[in-house]
């Protein structure tokens, strides 16, 4: 079975109510299970240089590698995917690229972006990000949040200095504590999961998370899951609703059916001579 019969993907991006540009990026791939999103942040109009540069090149990076990948061996990342090592190095090209078109370009300096993706293999999900742009799950009609926030805010919150309700208001929630782009070389947070026939992903970037509660995204996509669009749609419309202060992007993903390898008698040969 392809992953184009096993997932279904929409995409969404909205420049809001407030903003004259758009410096989210998203792109996704069903052929090869891939959904990414950026959030572009510097100074004008280098924020979308940046989310552009991240999901252009790191999805031309993996579509390549894995065209040509074998899996069944032994992962080069303890206890993940083997395809792991291919994000891990299609993250650090991107950030490379950028960092290089920020120290060149003086209309580009000190531009960067967060990133989230997900790329599914296997009957799993391996899922990197950096900064506060997120990923939630949906199962059994209960919404969890399973990424974490690399930002000042997340921080705070951990250290037990404000509460959930207080960091709502603060006046630090849009400050990151990790970005691509920015420095020479950058940490992705890589994490894998398990995914069963039913689940919804949503990525998105802060202009949904901050303006749109996490139980009313839960309720949203509850009432719509018999339609992708639909949902990614009415999403975008309640953060717009609610102020449309930043730019606003959805990628909604649906599990079909599960999508396991099938290793051939010529896979396992190749593992034999390695």
């Amino acid at each position: 079975m392809s992953l184009s019969d096993a997932l279904d993907i929409v995409r969404i991006t909205d420049v809001g109510l407030l903003r004259d540009h758009n410096e989210d990026a998203i792109a996704s791939d069903d052929a090869i299970g891939l959904v990414i999103l950026a959030d572009g942040m510097g100074g004008y109009k280098a924020g979308e240089v940046a989310s552009e540069i991240a999901v252009l090149s790191i999805a031309a990076e993996l579509k390549e590698a894995l065209l040509d990948f074998q899996p069944g061996y032994e992962p080069v990342i303890s206890g993940k995917q083997p395809e792991a090592r291919l994000i891990v190095d299609a993250v650090s090209n991107a950030n490379a690229a950028i960092y290089n078109v920020s120290q060149n370009y003086p209309n580009c300096a000190g531009m960067g972006t967060t990133l989230v993706l997900g790329l599914f293999v296997n009957n799993k999900l391996l899922v990197g990000h950096i900064g506060d742009s997120r990923m939630y799950r949906l199962r059994n009609q209960s919404l969890v949040q399973i990424t974490e926030d690399h930002s000042l805010l997340q921080e705070q919150i951990k250290a037990g200095l404000i509460t959930l309700e207080q960091a709502k208001f603060s006046a630090n929630k849009n400050l990151v504590t990790r970005a691509l782009g920015i420095d020479p070389e950058v940490e992705l947070e890589l994490n894998e999961f398990d995914v069963e026939v039913g689940d919804v992903y949503l990525l998105c970037s802060d202009g949904l998370s901050d303006l749109v509660d996490d139980v009313d995204i839960q309720s949203t996509l509850n009432a719509n899951s018999s339609n992708m669009l639909w949902a990614a749609e009415t999403l975008v419309q309640m953060a717009n609703d609610n102020g449309g202060r930043d730019n606003i992007s959805v990628i909604l993903v649906k599990i079909k059916n599960l999508f396991d390898y099938k290793c051939t008698w010529y896979d396992n040969f190749l593992g034999w001579l390695r």
